[in-house]
């Protein structure tokens, strides 16, 4: 097996919105904001390569919106979903397996595009399933008001005919395991890799970043951010404990890190890459 980042390229949100009822003094500090109050943050993906199995987590946002949707997120970096697999030798056709960790805009939409005519919707990964939960399908397909700008219908229904969906915690494939937390939104997919001799976890928008690992630090995008602290809390005693490697999406400062408990609860240990860490 191999692990490969992906990024996607970069994006901003406003930091308030991304670090809920922390004080601005105190998160900025961690992850600093621009003059419009909004915070850089990646969309890196994660490959995993295991003989002819080929997995890609998340395809990051894509580029079929029209300008008038990308003006709001300030899209930024050279990154580019298709080049960043070609750097490391593959191509959409190569992907076997397209697992989502949820259906928002940032995290599924590189996975649809349209036809070189624009004239209809298709798979970018003509040769993939594509994964997903069944409860994040159900609330994805007919949304609730909070979420209903982040569920795009262009990036979700064209999917249906490459589509399996999940319903609980399971082993998709060998070494390759996918649980299910619902703060955030429901049945996000959190994937748990058994990668020499570690467990490398996806984190998605469990832990969008290593300045949200202090408990309290909850987006306000989390539909049930109570159970998000439940969720979290649990996660990380355990991450701790087991000494998973935590893989973020959307740091775009960490790419990855350990944790430890300290007098003030679980904080980062060490920052690394993937690359370096297990060069």
């Amino acid at each position: 097996m191999k692990l490969y980042s992906i990024p996607t390229g970069n994006f901003k949100l406003d930091g308030g919105a991304m670090f809920g009822v922390v004080p601005k003094v105190i998160w900025n500090e961690l992850y600093p904001a621009d003059e419009k109050n909004l915070c850089n943050w990646a969309m890196r993906c994660l490959l995993v390569v295991d003989g002819d199995r080929k997995v890609l987590i998340d395809n990051g946002i894509g580029n079929k919106q029209p300008e008038k949707f990308f003006r709001h997120y300030y899209l930024n970096g050279d990154d580019t979903l298709q080049g960043s697999l070609e750097k490391n030798g593959y191509t959409p056709d190569d992907i076997t397996d397209v697992v989502l960790s949820h259906l928002h805009f940032d995290h599924c939409g590189g996975g649809i595009k349209y036809n070189d005519d624009r004239t209809r919707l298709e798979p970018v990964f003509k040769n993939a399933v594509y994964r997903t939960s069944k409860q994040q399908w159900e609330w994805a397909t007919n949304p609730n008001r909070r979420e209903a700008a982040s569920f795009l219908e262009e990036n979700i229904i064209p999917m249906k005919e490459r589509l399996e969906l999940f319903d609980h915690d399971t082993e998709l494939f060998p070494g390759f395991r996918i649980r299910l937390f619902n703060g955030h939104t429901a049945g996000q997919v959190i994937p748990f890799i058994d990668y020499k001799g570690k467990t490398v976890v996806f984190m998605a928008d469990l832990l969008p970043s290593t300045a949200h690992i202090p408990i309290p630090y909850v987006m306000s995008y989390d539909t049930r951010p109570l159970e998000t602290l439940e969720e979290k809390e649990q996660f990380l005693n355990e991450a701790v404990g087991k000494d998973y490697i935590l893989f973020f999406e959307h740091d775009i400062y960490n790419e990855c890190c350990s944790v430890q408990q300290t007098m003030k609860g679980v904080r980062v240990k060490e920052k690394f890459t993937l690359k370096d860490y297990f060069s």
